[in-house]
This record gives structure tokens, sequence and C-alpha cells, in this order.
């Protein structure tokens, strides 16, 4: 059965869905992998550069997914918002993934 992570909300505000499935944009395109080396993000709360260049829709950065983000770059955007306090992150991020917050 597929698994519907919670939306990740960090420590400013910031929020964005992270996904991971046999459906997603992801790598491994599977259920409950080990874990993951690249996530499909979704709606994020506002742009942001270290993303962009994975937009579906350059022209809406907000209203858009993002298909097969590295998890270091995930981490990287976690981090910069200052990590997660709300949501789950997939297996395979950096630091704050397989965790559930809040």
């Amino acid at each position: 059965m597929k698994k519907q992570y919670r939306r990740v909300v960090c420590t400013d505000g910031f929020s964005v869905s992270i996904q991971g499935s046999k459906t997603s944009y992801c790598t491994p395109r599977h259920d409950h992998p080990e874990q993951y080396t690249s996530l499909e993000l979704g709606f994020p709360s506002s742009a942001d550069e270290i993303i962009k260049q994975y937009a579906e829709n350059e022209m809406d950065l907000t209203g858009t997914v993002y298909g097969y983000v590295p998890v270091d770059d995930i981490y990287l955007l976690l981090l910069a918002h200052g990590g997660p306090t709300e949501g789950e992150v997939p297996q395979g991020v950096p630091v704050y993934g397989g965790v559930s917050y809040g």
C-alpha cells in the first residue's frame, strides 16, 4: 500500500510535500524501500533556489511538483529553513530522513 507522507513544515514556516512511492518521481520507484536517493517534492509554500532547477513548471514555482530531487538537495533545503518541526521525511534524506516530526 502506498504511503502518503505528511507535509513537512520547517522552523521558519516554509512547507513542502516530500513523497516517495512506486507512482512518485523518485529513485527507486518503489513503496517502502530501505532508502531513497531522490524524491518528489510538491507545492512548496515559497520558491527556493535550491530546488528551482527541478520544477516541472518554472512559471509557477509554488504550484508545481519537483521530480527526482536528490536527497542531498532536500537536506540542504530543509537545513536552510531551520529543519522540520512537523510532517514526515522519507528514508534517505541525510539527518532528517525516516523521522516523523510533530
